[in-house]
């Protein structure tokens, strides 16, 4: 039996923002005031503020077919915070903002929520604000994300010189290829009300794309090792086009090789299913969220004893331009490739 569903419209915009935000603690000294008051109040004292927002509309950047509001809301909410861990800085408040179409009830927002204040009690960061209006065309989240880092940490993507060492976190390709097996899924399910998905062996893949994590342990483990890079991104758009945004941003040239991209066993094993090109999913398809950076030649032993990173190149001259070192040792230009919101489809 389906439960009772709950018209927005019985609660308002501001008895559902108190309905969704209520009892929300807080955990950071640097919020002063949170939910509640005309705006939030945040105290910086010492520190480098940083500020990230992110814009995501249901049919561009999701499909809820096959995306649970929950995970949805989390995802939202990580997506965030892996900008502010992308400047070696931490994440500390949200704001969210929502558009929503008549289509959702009081019930379905409850869940984005939960996921959101999820994601927000694993990574220790207070929900302070935020604005609700009515959408024509679906769900709209926006959420802006404030954190900080110490003056002397904060990284940029400019900073990266010639002889530095490329590093990646974790493994890249595998959300793309989540996103590949959930569109075929989708794809097979239609017209079937008892359809069973094939995820047997591939949950992996589903959750890098549903429910991605944000890098904080590489963060705590560069800091921990007295590490800063000379700069640094997230992998939201593709390797390709994080590493040509590092290298514009810096003025100078990269060589990466294709033997050590890291790559799971499960991506390789979908890519081949699919009949797909493994590198050029892991080079391109984006939406990993582990971090890219690059460090000083002499940090080479330190680096390679965090877990969970590996040197996958390095900065070159800026005349010798960018590209992959192959298998065989040939060498093709990197080009963007990755995900462009605006190119026309």
């Amino acid at each position: 039996m389906e439960s009772k569903q709950t018209e927005i419209s019985t609660l308002g915009e501001f008895g559902l923002i108190d309905h969704l935000t209520k009892d929300i603690p807080l955990v950071n000294t640097s919020t002063k005031v949170g939910v509640g008051d005309d705006c939030a109040v945040m105290e910086y004292p010492d520190t480098e503020v940083l500020v990230s927002t992110d814009l995501l509309v249901e049919g561009i950047h999701f499909d809820l077919t096959y995306v649970p509001l929950k995970h949805l809301g989390y995802k939202a909410a990580v997506v965030n915070f892996s900008d502010i861990y992308a400047m070696n800085g931490h994440p500390r408040q949200i704001t969210v903002s929502l558009a929503i179409s008549k289509r959702f009830t009081v019930e379905h927002m409850e869940e984005l929520y939960a996921g959101i204040r999820l994601a927000c009690e694993i990574y220790g960061v207070d929900l302070v604000g935020g604005d609700t209006t009515s959408s024509r065309s679906g769900l709209v989240i926006s959420i802006t994300a404030i954190g900080d880092a110490p003056k002397d940490r904060v990284v940029y993507r400019s900073g990266a010189k010639d002889t530095d060492l490329i590093c990646v976190s974790g493994d890249l390709g595998s959300a793309y290829m989540g996103l590949q097996l959930l569109e075929r899924e989708k794809v097979a399910s239609a017209g079937q009300a008892d359809f069973q998905p094939e995820f047997q062996g591939k949950e992996y893949l589903i959750e890098r794309q549903l429910k991605p994590e944000a890098r904080r342990d590489i963060i705590e483990s560069l800091e921990k090792a007295g590490i800063v890079p000379t700069s640094m991104m997230d992998i939201s758009d593709g390797l390709s086009s994080e590493l040509l945004h590092i290298c514009k941003a810096s003025s100078v040239g990269c060589r990466v090789y294709e033997d050590r991209i890291p790559i799971d066993y499960q991506t390789a094993l979908m890519a081949e299913e699919l009949n797909m090109n493994l590198v050029t999913a892991a080079m391109n398809g984006g939406e990993d969220y582990e971090l890219l950076f690059t460090v000083p030649l002499h940090a080479h032993d330190e680096i390679t004893k965090i877990p969970g990173v590996k040197v996958i190149g390095h900065i070159t001259k800026p005349e010798l331009s960018s590209y992959m070192v192959t298998r065989d040792n040939n060498e093709i230009e990197i080009r963007a490739q990755g995900w462009n919101p605006l190119a026309k489809q």
